[in-house]
């Protein structure tokens, strides 16, 4: 594939292959922010990603070769072949062609680039990072919730790097937070000594420091030529979260570094992946000299990203969307959950994604949904790549006790609950079922009216 030397040109059209993706749909932003004419295609389906293109008036076609014309430069998404028709009508014109990953590693250059990294939490996490230099100075942002942002002369570039496929690798960023090694695409890694492999390349790409988490075992044997600096709760952490209090309004702390009290900090979010997470952007934050007073005031105003503990109110429930699929993240949701509604009844409803990730993690989905005061199971998200298995949804509801099915076209079990929080998780099209609950119980509350 093609692969010439980047340098943005405002009179090219850049077009996205696969633009509905969330770093695919974020970059999209970043580049129309930098003033260019930007189009793209995907599927039909509509997507959680779309409002934001639609409202920046990036046109989506549905895929076709004819869409291809001279004077554009191709993006084309990880998910897409050399086959693919659009990028084979590229190659016919002799268009500039390149991956998702290597034009983000040529996006960063000429910023303080701050790459955010791990198996789970990078997406929030960036999103925070994002938001709190966004108040302070002129921030650049790539956030896999499908948001991205440019200005004008701005002086840091924030962005998700993905280690799925070692799709963080054509990147050198100044600063990486570290937020977790674990083993999680079974479709493609061997092992977690084959995930740790591929952090461990990436560490030596960064230019100036990396944050990583004090408790992570495979974290602490990270290698590099820039300094590691361990963030977490422990004696052994270069910055460390103390007195923390947990309420229902959220969580406070005081962070010391090295001995130094750096003050006390407050965030309107809950569980302690949260106060982690806090944690790793004050560090590289306190890098760079941010003022902490300013720190202290952006981390206030944080609402979250999306579909991460995303709440909503209909009638006397509370209903969240999480982006939870793994093991340890639904155990961060549904910690989170308890935190801020303590007193109410958990229900879970989850969305097994792929059938080899379910395969791989079954005992362990068993075990932490089982945390959940009520479990229900829906059929598992397959993928393009992988759409068939040897196990069933049926398979992970026999381990929990209590545990039922639920479909998409009878939500009606979860009307037999009242005053609780349901949380639907997964990372395929989960949205589906909360749309039915939603339609559901609005249709009631007229009823009722």
């Amino acid at each position: 594939m093609t692969k010439p030397e980047l340098k943005i040109d405002k009179n090219m059209t850049y077009y996205f292959v696969g633009i509905k993706g969330t770093g695919m749909s974020a970059m999209a932003l970043v580049v129309k922010d930098m003033g260019c004419t930007v189009e793209g295609s995907d599927i039909e389906k509509y997507t959680f990603t779309q409002k934001g293109l639609e409202d920046a008036g990036i046109k989506v076609f549905t895929f076709n070769p004819n869409n291809i014309k001279k004077g554009m430069t191709l993006i084309v998404g990880n998910a897409f072949e050399d086959s693919q028709p659009e990028v084979v009508r590229a190659k016919e014109l002799g268009l500039p062609i390149f991956r998702y990953p290597e034009f983000l590693g040529e996006l960063i250059k000429g910023f303080t680039s701050i790459a955010v990294c791990g198996a789970h939490g990078k997406t929030s996490t960036t999103g925070l990072l994002a938001h709190v230099l966004s108040g302070i100075a002129p921030t650049d942002y790539l956030v896999g919730d499908g948001t991205g942002n440019a200005l004008p002369d701005a002086r840091f570039f924030v962005y998700e790097a993905d280690e799925y496929r070692r799709h963080f690798m054509p990147t050198y960023p100044d600063y990486a937070i570290m937020t977790n090694i674990d083993f999680d695409h079974p479709d493609y890694y061997t092992g977690i000594e084959d995930v740790f492999d591929a952090f461990q390349t990436f560490a030596t790409h960064v230019q100036k420091g990396i944050f990583a988490w004090g408790d992570d075992p495979y974290l602490r044997k990270i290698k590099a030529d820039v300094p590691v600096y361990y963030y977490g709760t422990g004696e052994k952490d270069d910055f460390r979260a103390v007195d923390i209090k947990r309420t229902t309004s959220g969580s406070t702390f005081n962070v010391i570094f090295r001995g130094e009290d750096l003050g006390r900090f407050e965030i309107p979010l809950f569980g302690e992946h949260n106060v982690l997470n806090s944690l790793a952007v004050i560090a590289v934050s306190y890098f760079e000299e941010v003022d902490l007073d300013e720190i202290q005031r952006e981390l206030l105003t944080f609402q979250g990203v999306k579909r991460r503990f995303s709440k909503i109110k209909v009638g006397d429930m509370t209903i969240i969307d999480d982006y939870a699929h793994h093991p340890s993240e639904i155990k961060a949701t549904l910690d989170a959950a308890r935190q801020e509604f303590p007193n109410k009844e958990i229900i879970a409803v989850f969305q097994p994604h792929t059938f080899s990730r379910t395969i791989a993690y079954l005992d362990d989905f068993a075990k932490t949904l089982s945390k959940a005061d009520q479990v229900y199971i829906t059929k598992i998200y397959g993928s393009p790549r992988e759409k068939s298995g040897n196990i069933s949804s049926q398979d992970l509801v026999n381990k929990i006790p209590g545990a039922s099915l639920i479909k998409e076209d009878n939500v009606s079990p979860l009307l037999n609950y009242h005053d609780a929080v349901v949380i639907f998780m997964g990372a395929g099209d989960i949205q589906k079922y909360e749309r039915s609950y939603e339609d559901l119980l609005s249709h009631l509350s007229k009823k009722n009216n």
